[in-house]
């Protein structure tokens, strides 16, 4: 990289795509876009949340299909969200803003992170510090926790055999968190009724198996794909550009 270089600018939150400790060595300049994808990355979430619990995709290929028949009663249910007792791993911006929303559906919130949040932060949540204290209770189960080796494969068979049978994963993180042999065999077992992911291990070409379980909904890493937020996050990079042009502080360094 020639030596006037002297920012990078990720149009990301997240940092696992970089090596920040050899950017910082070399003397570069770091910044990302964080809080400006908050907002629509919790969306997201709530989104997998309903499409999974009422079985979306399931619901989508039958009327692509053509629908052509009366479905009986006891046919094709799904699970209310309503009420339901949701588990979030991660309590940053996109955690909080995912308890927020979750209130408008009456549901009991728990959440587990390094360490309990002020009260004000919490949005009604209770911190449990131990996962696998949580897990047991957690009817709904979202990560929004960043990716790393400290972190990798947290959801695997035996944090998945902690959840109530029946239980609802959505992951609208990263896909290195998940253990996907762990996950569909959950799947398929029953012990998760559904999966809603937005991200997964190998993007982005996923594994086949995941695509074709119908009880897995899923969607192409698109937790910030809105006009807003996409060019709030590109003009986010940019004002950071025009600051070290400028030799002004950065707004949002690494």
């Amino acid at each position: 990289m020639p030596p006037d270089v002297k920012l990078i600018a990720t149009v990301s939150v997240g940092l696992d795509h970089l090596d920040v400790d050899a950017i910082h060595a070399r003397g570069l300049a770091l910044t990302n876009t964080p809080d400006v994808l908050t907002e629509c990355n919790a969306d997201l979430a709530i989104f997998l949340m309903l499409a999974a619990s009422r079985r979306a995709g399931e619901y989508s290929a039958i009327m692509r299909g053509g629908w052509g028949r009366t479905l009986a009663m006891d046919e094709l249910l799904g699970q209310r969200v309503s009420g339901k007792t949701l588990g979030i791993i991660g309590m940053g911006r996109i955690g909080q803003a995912v308890a927020r929303r979750a209130q408008g559906f009456g549901m009991t919130v728990l959440y587990n992170n390094r360490r309990r949040l002020a009260p004000e932060l919490e949005h009604g949540a209770t911190w449990i510090s131990d996962l696998r204290e949580m897990l047991p209770k957690t009817q709904i189960l979202s990560l929004h926790l960043p990716g790393g080796p400290e972190s990798d494969s947290l959801i695997n068979a035996e944090t998945l055999a902690l959840l109530p049978r029946g239980a609802i994963f959505v992951n609208a993180a990263r896909g290195r968190l998940v253990d996907e042999d762990a996950l569909l065999a959950a799947l398929s077992s029953g012990q998760l009724a559904a999966a809603g992911l937005d991200v997964c291990r190998n993007e982005p070409n996923p594994d086949p198996r995941l695509l074709a379980a119908p009880n897995v909904f899923m969607t192409p890493h698109v937790g910030s794909a809105t006009v807003e937020t996409r060019s709030a996050m590109g003009m986010l990079a940019l004002d950071n550009v025009v600051a070290i042009v400028a030799d002004a502080p950065l707004l949002t360094p690494v």
